[in-house]
């Protein structure tokens, strides 16, 4: 069982800087691949950046690349996610999740056993 919180959300002007944090409870961090997705409002959930249980291995979609950068410490049992050059598209509700997933998978919801609650991230123009 793995517990996650997110932090770090908030509103940002368009152009700006955010680093979200994901705090794993449990000794079994660093055996679980980890992702973050997003939902905009009236849209659906959708993927936006993985990494694996040793962070060798990192994927993004499309429209954040180049702009965010996901990361891991596995002895603090966090996962981040580094957002630069944010858009108002960008805003949205962040949720971390923790799973296995392999390089065909990464961006499946279904690939992940636990989620956070999520956290806000706003773009104001």
């Amino acid at each position: 069982q793995v517990q996650l919180v997110e932090s770090g959300g908030g509103l940002v002007q368009a152009g700006g800087s955010v680093r979200l944090s994901c705090a794993a409870s449990g000794r079994t961090f660093r055996s679980y691949d980890m992702g973050w997705f997003r939902r905009a409002p009236g849209k659906e959930r959708e993927f936006v950046a993985a990494i694996s249980r040793n962070g060798g291995s990192t994927y993004y979609v499309d429209s954040v690349k180049g702009r965010f950068t996901i990361s891991r410490d596995n002895a603090k049992n966090t996962v981040y996610l580094q957002m630069n050059s944010l858009k108002t598209e960008d805003t949205a509700v962040y949720y971390c999740a923790a799973g296995g997933w392999s390089s065909g998978n990464y961006f499946r919801s279904d690939r992940y056993d636990y989620w956070g609650q999520g956290t806000q991230v706003t773009v104001s123009s």
